[in-house]
């Protein structure tokens, strides 16, 4: 029998009680930190896609489905996403005095102006499971002058 206690006896259980307080809130910032550092990764990879798209459609001899196709599989091999998930588009503005190309990069002419978007649903990449970034879309664009 102790006559006398220890001065740290009267806390064992504090401990594992803050932690039991703490840790889901700790470990759900630091999931938060990584998928958003994620959604920065990939959207920087989305729009380096979109500007070697949009770099390729300027070039003469290119057309919207090299483009596009090209475009899709550097995404689907770098981020290992479906090409399906996938949504681009490509719009051809005609310069002043230039007739107009009807949308196709193969017609466009000197000087118009050619942009490629690119845009895919986060949770097709999202590594944590949570409702972190759902329903949001990671988009890149990118314009240039035909040559």
């Amino acid at each position: 029998m102790r006559l006398f206690r220890r001065p740290g006896d009267n806390r064992r259980g504090a401990a594992m009680v803050e932690m039991a307080l703490v840790l889901p809130v700790f470990m759900m910032v630091a999931l938060g930190i990584i998928e958003f550092g994620r959604a920065l990764w990939v959207a920087n990879m989305v729009t380096n896609a979109a500007r070697e798209a949009t770099r390729s459609a300027v070039l003469d001899g290119s057309s919207n489905s090299t483009v596009t196709t090209s475009a899709k599989d550097f995404l689907s091999s770098t981020l290992s996403v479906a090409s399906s998930d996938i949504s681009m588009s490509i719009a051809v503005t005609p310069a002043d005095g230039n007739p107009n190309p009807g949308n196709e990069c193969g017609n466009a002419n000197t000087r118009d102006l050619i942009e490629v978007e690119i845009s895919l649903p986060f949770n097709k990449v999202s590594l944590v499971p949570g409702n972190y970034l759902s329903g949001k879309s990671l988009k890149g664009r990118c314009a240039m002058r035909h040559e």
